[in-house]
């Protein structure tokens, strides 16, 4: 009998500071779908919209972009991408897994249409990586 695989429903972030990009996509189309940049002042209020949101997409999987630096060196955010990812896992009870981000900025920033959505965009292409990855 064939193996039956289970759709996840994926949401995946690119944590900034000042800004954090979501997407959704599933594991059937393996696409990415920016779907907000939460650019709200203040911890709590950004948990909020998150929490809104998690509600809304009911995503099976959570996924955060991690910086590194070009050589794979961990980065000034990487620490803090870490520590997103695990107040994520501890507010919401689902699971949290990371990928490296290295290029998902540069690979948007030469393209004018995507300027105005750069961190919705980068959480896109970076649920596409992990998609990518766990094929």
């Amino acid at each position: 009998m064939p193996e039956v695989k289970t759709e996840l429903t994926v949401m995946a972030f690119d944590y900034g500071t000042r800004r954090i990009g979501v997407a959704i996509g599933n594991s059937v189309t393996k696409a990415g779908q920016p779907i907000k940049t939460i650019a709200e002042n203040g911890e709590d209020a950004r948990f909020r919209v998150i929490e809104t949101l998690i509600l809304e997409w009911q995503p099976n999987q959570l996924v955060v972009g991690m910086p590194c630096h070009p050589d794979g060196a961990a980065h000034e955010m990487s620490a803090k991408a870490k520590r997103f990812g695990n107040q994520l896992h501890g507010r919401f009870h689902l699971p949290v897994d990371w990928v490296d981000e290295r290029y998902t900025s540069a690979v948007l920033e030469g393209n004018p249409e995507m300027r105005d959505n750069l961190d919705a965009q980068s959480a896109a292409l970076i649920l596409e990586q992990y998609f990518y990855e766990k094929n």
